[in-house]
């Protein structure tokens, strides 16, 4: 077959013409960086203030607590009269403090012996169906959302010696009370605000098993009564299993609080009477505020810090992280 020359021109032009478009290199992707800039832009617009308040009222102030504690120093002057370690050796020797830590450590293990137990009983009994429920876990939940320094002042009038309201109910059914008071008595007095502890937390405790209860299913506890499980052995091997994760979170957050603890103390007793019911919170303010040994106070700051940092890290370490889904994993292997 013949083919015109003007067809071999144009099959030649074609085929030059597509390897050039093969060589051609392709165009570089346009660049997005007008766009990457803006986002950049937004994310530090909606972030640096937030930033700048958390490092002027968290990160700063921590910053010149430890600077502080390497100073005897009384709030005047500049920081010259440097004593290195000594504060902290005064904190630590000081049997004050140490009675602080314990008192910390008493109202971390009560808390959780008292309100563990009482929040899953009242959350299970809230979580069934009933007359007024809501209006129930209302009142369940009021004194938590009442102001620390408002439900210390109604506590410390109430347990008033003589006169207040505890006292005069106890004389009605025969029963006398501490002469000084539940506050004034050192043998009652840290029994006295766990008790008041115990009201004002409670509530949060039963809210969150009762979040925690919304998500176990309950096809789950249908299928443990057909197989003829009694309400006590649904609960134990069924629902409470399933709440783990929120009994964890509530535990660690107890804890943390427990350690913290400073407004109801500082309300009802001041860390008295003869510092039965001191904190390390209470301590370092006592001694920077009424004392001025802000170096003493500064040191006391940190080891607070190093002890709730400490005990946070260990229940992170043994305790939620049963909740990681790579430990599941290994466990179920």
């Amino acid at each position: 077959m013949m083919t015109s020359p003007t067809t071999v021109e144009s099959t030649g032009a074609g085929v030059a013409a597509a390897g050039r478009s093969e060589q051609r290199p392709a165009s570089p992707a346009r660049t997005r960086r007008p766009r990457d800039w803006r986002m950049a832009l937004e994310v530090i617009g909606f972030t640096a203030p937030a930033l700048v308040l958390f490092f002027m009222f968290i990160v700063w102030p921590m910053i010149r607590a430890v600077e502080f504690s390497f100073f005897r120093w009384k709030g005047f002057g500049p920081l010259v009269d440097f004593v290195g370690l000594k504060n902290y050796v005064s904190v630590l020797t000081n049997d004050v403090f140490v009675g602080a830590l314990l008192n910390n450590l008493f109202v971390v293990v009560m808390s959780i012996v008292i309100q563990l137990p009482v929040g899953i009983a009242v959350a299970l009994l809230l979580n069934r169906k009933m007359r007024f429920q809501g209006i129930l876990r209302m009142i369940v939940f009021v004194p938590y959302v009442l102001a620390e320094v408002i439900a210390g002042v109604v506590w410390f009038q109430l347990l008033q010696p003589q006169y207040g309201v505890i006292d005069s109910i106890l004389g009605m059914v025969g029963i006398q009370g501490p002469e000084q008071g539940f506050l004034g008595d050192p043998k009652y007095a840290m029994w006295t605000v766990m008790v008041v502890l115990t009201w004002k937390y409670l509530g949060l405790a039963i809210i969150l098993f009762l979040a925690g209860l919304q998500g176990v299913p309950a096809e789950l506890d249908e299928a443990a009564q057909i197989d003829g499980a009694t309400w006590w052995q649904t609960q134990r091997y069924v629902t409470l299993p399933l709440l783990g994760p929120t009994l964890r979170t509530w535990g660690f957050l107890s804890m943390v609080g427990s350690l913290q603890l400073f407004d109801m103390v500082w309300i009802l007793t001041k860390g008295g009477p003869a510092n039965s019911t001191m904190t390390m919170a209470t301590f370092l303010i006592n001694e920077g505020t009424r004392r001025s040994n802000y170096g003493i106070a500064g040191a006391a700051s940190v080891i607070l810090f190093v002890v709730a940092l400490a005990l946070a890290l260990v229940y992170q370490r043994f305790i939620l992280r049963r909740d990681n889904p790579d430990y599941a994993d290994k466990a179920a292997r």
